[in-house]
C-alpha cells in the first residue's frame, strides 16, 4: 500500500521510524486519537485522562457509552495514576504476566474520567507487552486508554491495513507495527470483589491464573451492563452471518446456490470444493497459530459477500477457550 503524507488523517506511518512515533505522542498529548500495534489487536489511544479525547473515541467507534475502556500504562509509576489500591493478588498477577495480554479490574482513581469507566467505580489496565505500545506510552507521557481500532461489535484488527479500512480519517494517525503476535484481545481478571474473576478468556488461560493465585470464578454471562470491554453477547462479529459447526470435520449440507465459505483449524488432506473460499487457521493445528491468524481470516471471508461462513469448534481448554468465546460472540444474532 502507497504510504500517506503525515498531514492527512488516517495516515499510515511506520513505528520504527522515531518521527513517527514523536508525531503520535504528540497528537495523544493534545487530544487526538492514534491506532497502535499491542501484543494482542491493533488499539484505538487516546490520553486517559482527557474527557474530550476519549469522547473522540467513542465516536469515531460509535461504541456505546456503557462500555468502558481499557488504560494502558508503560509502568509501574503509572499504574498509581490509575488504580485507587492493589491488592496483594494484584500484585501476585502483575509479578507474573506484566507486560503482558493481562488486564486488571481495580478500584479507579478519582482522576480517572467516568467516561473512561462507564461510570464505573473500577477501571480496567494492563501493561502491553509490545514495544511499539510501550514507546508511544512513555512518548505520551499519560496512560492511554484504547480499545480495539475498529468499528464498535466488528471483527478486531490485527493489521494497520484493518484499521484503515474500518476506522479511515476518523483516527489522525496509523502506527503500523506489523502483524498482533497473539491475535485474540487480552484476558480481563476483575479483583474488585470477594473473589478474583475472570470476565474475559485471553491466551492467558484460566489454568495460568490459577496456577498463581488460586481459585477464580467464571463471570456469569448474564451481566445486562458491561464491567469490562468484551462482555456483550454479540461482538468481535462479521456482517456475514456465521454458524458454528457440531464438531471438528463436520461440514455443512449447503442450499442450493449458497455461497458458502468455510472456516477450518488446519490443512486437510481431502479439499472440499463446495465452499467459494477456505481459510486455514494453522498448518500444524497449533491454538497459538489459530488465535493470531483467527480475525484476518475471518475478515477476509467476510469481504466476499458469501451467504454464510461455517466455523469448525476448536476443543475448548487453554487458548481454546478464547477462540471459541470470540466465535460464539460472532455467531450470535
Amino acid at each position: 500500500m502507497e504510504r500517506k503524507t503525515n498531514q492527512v488523517k488516517g495516515a499510515i506511518l511506520s513505528a520504527s521510524d522515531a518521527e513517527s512515533i514523536r508525531r503520535a505522542g504528540s497528537i495523544i498529548k493534545t487530544g487526538g486519537l492514534v491506532a497502535f500495534p499491542t501484543e494482542t489487536v491493533y488499539g484505538l489511544g487516546c490520553d486517559a485522562m482527557n474527557t474530550e479525547a476519549a469522547a473522540k473515541v467513542f465516536e469515531a467507534k460509535q461504541r456505546p457509552q456503557f462500555d468502558p475502556l481499557i488504560v494502558h500504562i508503560a509502568n509501574i509509576k503509572q499504574l498509581e495514576i490509575v488504580i485507587g489500591a492493589l491488592p496483594n493478588l494484584g500484585q501476585q498477577l502483575i509479578d507474573a504476566f506484566w507486560p503482558g495480554p493481562l488486564t486488571l479490574v481495580l478500584p479507579k482513581q478519582p482522576s480517572i474520567p467516568d467516561l473512561i469507566t462507564a461510570g464505573l467505580s473500577t477501571v480496567a489496565v494492563r501493561m502491553p507487552n509490545h514495544p511499539v505500545a510501550q514507546t508511544l506510552i512513555r512518548e505520551a507521557d499519560t496512560p492511554i486508554a484504547a480499545p480495539s481500532a475498529n468499528p464498535f461489535g466488528y471483527v478486531s484488527p490485527t493489521t494497520a491495513q484493518h484499521v484503515a479500512d474500518g476506522l479511515g480519517n476518523r483516527v489522525d494517525l496509523i502506527l503500523d507495527g506489523g502483524p498482533c503476535p497473539v491475535g485474540v484481545e487480552s484476558t480481563i481478571v476483575s479483583l474488585a470483589g470477594p473473589q478474583p474473576e475472570l470476565l474475559r478468556p485471553g491466551s492467558i488461560t484460566i489454568e495460568q491464573l490459577s496456577a498463581v493465585i488460586g481459585a477464580i470464578r467464571r463471570a456469569s454471562s448474564v451481566n445486562q451492563l458491561p464491567l469490562a470491554p468484551g462482555q456483550l453477547s454479540r461482538h468481535y462479529a462479521t456482517r456475514t452471518q456465521l454458524t458454528i459447526l457440531a464438531s471438528a470435520g463436520a461440514r455443512p449440507i449447503l442450499k442450493d446456490g449458497e455461497r458458502a465459505g468455510l472456516l477450518i483449524h488446519s490443512h486437510q488432506k481431502d479439499t472440499d470444493n463446495r465452499f467459494a473460499a477456505v481459510e486455514v487457521l494453522s498448518s500444524t493445528d497449533d491454538l497459538m497459530e489459530t488465535a493470531r491468524h483467527l480475525f484476518a481470516a475471518l475478515r477476509r471471508l467476510d469481504s466476499l459477500g458469501l451467504d454464510r461462513i461455517y466455523a469448525e469448534p476448536c476443543q475448548e481448554e487453554g487458548l481454546g477457550v478464547a477462540i471459541m468465546d470470540r466465535l460464539r460472540r460472532c455467531a450470535t444474532l
